[in-house]
């Protein structure tokens, strides 16, 4: 059993618990009402009774409007949103950053992206360390029985990162993103070993054999592993693939939203990456149904919590435009902007007769607090040092502390930072550009920056954002690379 340490050295983490410490006194100290509000992490609750089975369901690239208890409109999503009437839906959860990988190590590990060992999207041969401590073993020294069934990210077959050499028990799926880009692989993997399936796409013809779509594959692998487990206490770690585009199948075919059928879509009069958008999505919601079914049937529910949420927000990708179904409902921006539409989605939570049902919260919490929330719903203690919290009491109606500082960074078109404190959002697009001010209570959508009228909100939220992440070589900050013009034609 590996030591229950963060991953940083101790240098490291005396650096960031001097950052913590600086970072809230100052917080509390000069902030008027509003960011005063921001307290440091509180003693974590346990959950009452025995520990349940722990399931969370991470789709990909699903927007914070794309179900309909979030507003959606067009596409049906009927077993989810009956989950948020049998359970706890937040209108203020964040993704760990507006991309992939970074996300799921946030997800991971309960260090925010300025602390995390992956940060962004554009190094995908750096995977997890060692020295990592992961949800997975947390709950596994814990006595669970753990399993990743779906796309991984955060290392190779080869590399320190691999999922069952980081506390799972058993993974089935994509090892890497750049593999989860097609729908229809050849081979997933199983334990180290490629599964081969039924397909052969070479080159994406029409005419080539398509018969196993992968996310149909990870539903019918989740419910035997409920079933296997029915009568020991498991964790499934479920990172579904869709709604990502498939930008494989859709070089060559013009639609990127690849899926077996349109179902109930295809007599719409819409573009076909847009039918294919919605079946996705409601696909989604059928098989997430299934794994609810699959519990009642078993007598599991009670004893069963589960989180369902997004990586980040809704694409622009595969032909699909997120304008399409309106994917960020009333937020600015979309994946890989730092806005809310980029790192605002959809959380719910379901746990008959422990967490309310049919309610919904406006506590602001990030993936980051997944961990220790796990750790304490499961009675164990999580790593020292991380950046996140336990926000167990608020899924049990509870009092819970308001929640500290939340913090992004994004490595691609050079380099941003945002950060939300108590009802202020700050957004800082580069380098040397200024810090733009949103009030979130009054303006949702990101559309007024009002930081010329709260000047000493500036500075505090510039301070914060200084002392927010750790300096690591492999994710400098940098501007954006400038475009090279074309040489002048003679």
């Amino acid at each position: 059993m590996r030591s229950l340490l963060p991953r940083a050295t101790t240098r490291r983490l005396e650096s960031s618990r001097r950052w913590l410490n600086r970072a809230v006194l100052t917080l509390l100290g000069w902030l008027p009402v509003g960011l005063s509000l921001v307290s440091a992490p509180a003693a974590e609750a346990a959950a009452p009774g025995e520990p349940p089975n722990i399931i969370f369901i991470n789709a990909d690239d699903l927007g914070y409007g794309d179900l309909g208890c979030y507003g959606q409109k067009r596409i049906n999503t009927p077993a989810i949103d009956r989950m948020a009437t049998q359970g706890l839906r937040f209108t203020d959860f964040y993704a760990g950053s507006t991309v992939c990988a970074p996300s799921r190590g946030v997800l991971m590990t309960g260090y925010h992206v300025g602390h995390a060992r992956i940060r962004g999207n554009h190094k995908p041969d750096m995977p997890l360390a060692p020295e990592d401590v992961t949800v997975a073993e947390v709950l596994k020294d814990a006595g669970y029985t753990t399993a990743i069934i779906g796309k991984w990210g955060l290392g190779e077959v080869d590399s320190t990162g691999y999922p069952t050499r980081q506390g799972f028990d058993t993974f089935f799926g994509y090892q890497s993103q750049i593999e989860a880009h097609n729908f229809y692989p050849e081979f997933l993997h199983r334990d180290g070993a490629k599964q081969p399936l039924g397909n052969k796409l070479a080159s994406f013809n029409v005419a080539e054999k398509r018969v196993d779509y992968s996310h149909d594959l990870f539903t019918e692998e989740a419910l035997g592993f409920i079933e296997e487990n029915k009568d020991r206490r498991f964790f499934l770690y479920l990172p579904y693939t869709i709604p990502h585009a498939n930008n494989e199948g859709g070089r060559a075919t013009g639609d990127g939203m690849e899926i077996p059928d349109h179902g109930d879509y295809a007599s719409k009069d819409w573009p076909n990456p847009e039918k294919g958008r919605a079946a996705m999505i409601s696909r989604l919601d059928s098989d997430v149904g299934k794994i609810l079914a699959k519990l009642d049937d078993l007598d599991l529910s009670t004893k069963t919590i589960v989180f369902f949420t997004s990586d980040n927000g809704p694409h622009n990708e595969g032909n699909s435009k997120s304008t399409f179904f309106d994917s960020n409902g009333p937020l600015r921006g979309i994946k890989r902007d730092l806005y809310e539409g980029g790192i605002r989605v959809p959380m719910i939570v379901r746990w008959p007769g422990k967490v309310p049902a049919g309610k919904v919260s406006d506590y602001p919490w990030n993936m980051c607090d997944v961990l220790p929330t796990l750790a304490a719903i499961a009675g164990t203690p999580a790593p020292e040092g991380i950046d996140g919290i336990s926000v167990l009491p608020e899924l049990l109606g509870e009092k819970q502390p308001p929640h500290p500082p939340m913090y992004w960074e994004f490595h691609e078109r050079g380099f941003s930072q945002a950060a939300r404190i108590g009802k202020w959002k700050g957004v800082k697009r580069s380098i040397d550009g200024p810090i733009e001010i949103y009030d979130l209570d009054q303006d949702l959508g990101e559309e007024k920056n009002v930081a010329d009228e709260y000047p000493q909100i500036v500075e505090q939220m510039s301070e914060y954002l200084h002392g927010a992440r750790t300096a690591d070589p492999n994710w400098p900050m940098k501007k954006p690379a400038r475009k090279k013009k074309n040489p002048t034609k003679k």
